[in-house]
């Protein structure tokens, strides 16, 4: 997943620490969340959030409607403003080599969208569907089943996956050193 070159995306600063925009870059994308939702509903349907989408991703039409679903948690067929903060902030930490760095700040975020059934639990089904979002290649995914998953149950609740969290942390500052 990678945004196109010269998109609006591009130019808004991601804090690395914990991952979120400064309050003038969350200003610039109210504005530009606002130009977007031409029906004045603030919120984006699904034909706006695939063209948004098309337009700054390199994304796939089934990558872009499975992220829609994740996202239209409630099934309105809709995402509001909320939804769309975190997906561009998801976006440019993916964008800057920060996805661990977002799972470890937002673990909750990451495990409620993760869990496509709300089962409270995440599948390796539902990881793997879904690791695209995060860079995590099916072979990670098969190991952090098996490192994390402590009850057995080849499922990762939100403790396993707050676990998984921290050490994708320390992997990542292990990396820098």
């Amino acid at each position: 997943m990678k945004l196109k070159s010269g998109c609006f995306l591009q130019y808004l600063y991601l804090d690395e620490v914990y991952c979120l925009l400064s309050v003038r870059n969350a200003k610039a994308l109210t504005d530009y969340f606002q130009l977007l939702d031409v029906h004045r509903k603030n919120a984006l349907n699904n034909l706006q959030f695939y063209c948004f989408l098309h337009y700054v991703t390199d994304l796939r039409k089934k990558h872009i409607m499975l992220l829609f679903d994740l996202l239209d948690r409630n099934a309105t067929g809709e995402i509001g403003f909320d939804e769309f903060y975190m997906l561009v902030c998801l976006l440019l930490a993916h964008e800057n080599h920060l996805e661990k760095q977002f799972i470890y700040r937002h673990s909750g975020t990451a495990f409620r969208l993760l869990d496509r059934d709300d089962g409270h639990t995440i599948s390796p089904r539902e990881f793997q569907a879904t690791g695209f979002l995060f860079n995590i290649k099916k072979e990670e995914l098969q190991k952090i089943f098996k490192d994390f998953d402590i009850s057995g149950d080849e499922q990762l609740n939100y403790k396993e996956f707050k676990m998984f969290s921290v050490f994708c942390i320390d992997k990542q500052q292990e990396k820098k050193k």
